[in-house]
């Protein structure tokens, strides 16, 4: 037995000290095969590493991560090849190097003999990212609500926790959680079911209101805050799912009818936003500028019975706004999609209210499904668009400004076609998007083995924590009912 673990310990030590690239190293022009792809970025200053795998054959494998300070960080790989950057080391070795470059070579050993491959590079920005990140996990079906949570991520490390389970609240559906300008103190979500209601953060209590009253045909769905946070603009939406038989289109989600509402949090008030009194249109995913003057929608005209869905196309639009009258102006077209056989969703404005982007897709409102989707930005002075270049062949739908206005989180199902991810890029100021990266995970082949689908990342600048009681205290109360009122349009 003393034998057996002397030449256990002695195989490691050798193959560690081979793990090392001595003098003779022969170079390619290859690039190496690295999983996930981290090259050629713009990454923040406090990202969490971003650990990767070599696919490679060889014996043995090495990194040498440099910086333009002439910084260095040496790491063997695993016998899966795998590589794990030091937090601490990994995290000294960005700061050093904000706004500069790091280097990244990769060296394969193969029956005795070092091979490098080409060196690949990454800017580090020293415009850092928001701490945190949030979304929903589920499986991709969303049919099923047996294992629902809203997870908090760290993205200065891998540190991540469930905020909301909905197997505390008997399997209740949670779903659109919602920020007031990354802040968690102005923080929401819904639930459905025998619970359901619209849960509000109130100090370290959360708060169940009925939002739905009898003036109203169909409940609050899509919510964002005002950046006052005396309001919340939601849609009001009557949902339908169509199911197909085509491989490549198994679900569609639409509209039947919808409109916006307003709800005013001090007086526990709703109304409707005075847009179409004549009930033409069906209008959704309300969106606020940064000044909170603006309102920002998507409108379809409203669709006859014997529809077909796939004629249904969203404009955007936008309305004035007075938060100390409560008072909108008449509305203004801002990108007339429908006129290119197109159809917007999420329209999502910078920080600094200067661009927007949004999701195009060929029709509808539930751009989840469509392979088609893609991001595109608007300058909002000249309302000049222009396609993102952080797309793929695949769903690119969701997404979510940092609070400094340098970094977009979208959900893309390039991985799989199936199951959304959360991408980064980093966005200068005229609303060019750079090469995106996904969420850095502890194991970088961590992807291939979870199914379930990220749901509407949102960042937040602070921690979200919200106690199993406290959750089944505020869902076992009955719900505050909104009052209704009614506004005019200036």
């Amino acid at each position: 037995m003393r034998w057996m673990l002397v030449l256990l310990v002695c195989g490691v030590f050798l193959w560690g000290c081979a793990g090392t690239p001595g003098e003779e190293v022969k170079a390619t022009d290859s690039n190496p095969k690295i999983e996930p792809d981290y090259s050629d970025l713009i990454i923040p200053a406090n990202i969490a590493p971003l650990n990767f795998k070599v696919n490679e054959e060889g014996d043995a494998f090495y990194v040498k991560v440099s910086g333009d300070n002439g910084e260095e960080l040496g790491v063997r790989g695993n016998r899966r090849s795998v590589f794990h950057f030091p937090e601490k080391k990994w995290k000294k070795l960005l700061i050093a190097n904000a706004d500069k470059t790091i280097h990244f070579d990769v060296f394969v050993k193969r029956e005795g003999k070092w091979t490098a491959f080409r060196t690949f590079s990454n800017s580090v920005s020293s415009q850092k990212i928001d701490p945190f990140l949030y979304y929903r996990l589920l499986y991709p079906g969303y049919e099923s609500w047996s294992e629902i949570s809203i997870v908090q991520r760290s993205l200065e490390s891998f540190e991540e926790k469930a905020v909301i389970e909905n197997n505390v609240v008997g399997q209740n559906c949670v779903n659109c959680h919602a920020f007031n300008n990354q802040n968690s103190e102005d923080f929401m979500f819904h639930m459905r079911g025998n619970l359901g209601g619209t849960y509000f953060a109130d100090g370290d209590e959360l708060k169940k209101v009925n939002l739905k009253t009898k003036e109203m045909q169909n409940g609050a769905v899509y919510p964002r805050w005002h950046p006052s946070g005396e309001y919340v603009a939601f849609s009001s939406n009557k949902v339908v799912q169509q199911f197909h038989a085509m491989e490549n289109k198994k679900i569609e989600v639409s509209d039947l009818n919808s409109s916006l509402v307003l709800y005013d949090l001090d007086d526990n008030e709703i109304m409707q936003v005075p847009v179409d009194p004549d009930k033409q249109y069906m209008d959704t995913y309300p969106e606020w500028s940064p000044d909170g003057r603006y309102l920002y929608f998507c409108r379809a005209v409203q669709i006859a019975h014997n529809y077909d869905y796939r004629d249904t196309k969203y404009n955007l639009y936008r309305v004035g706004f007075d938060p100390g009258k409560r008072r909108f102006s008449e509305p203004e077209l801002i990108f007339d999609a429908a006129a290119i056989g197109k159809s917007v969703s999420f329209p999502r404005v910078s920080p600094s209210g200067d661009v927007l982007i949004f999701t195009l897709h060929d029709y509808g409102c539930f751009s989840i499904w469509h392979k088609e989707a893609d991001l595109y930005s608007i300058d909002l002075e000249n309302l000049q668009v222009a396609r993102c270049a952080n797309n793929s062949d695949f769903t690119e739908s969701y997404h979510s400004w940092s609070k400094n206005g340098n970094w977009l989180v979208f959900s893309s199902k390039r991985g799989d076609g199936l199951t959304a991810r959360p991408y980064i890029s980093f966005v200068d100021k005229s609303g060019m998007t750079s090469k995106p990266f996904i969420l850095p995970q502890k194991d970088p082949e961590f992807y291939k083995g979870f199914i379930k689908t990220f749901n509407i990342p949102e960042f937040a600048t602070a921690d979200v924590n919200f106690k199993p009681g406290k959750l089944r205290k505020a869902a076992g109360e009955e719900a505050i009912q909104a009052r209704w009122t009614t506004i005019q349009s200036n």
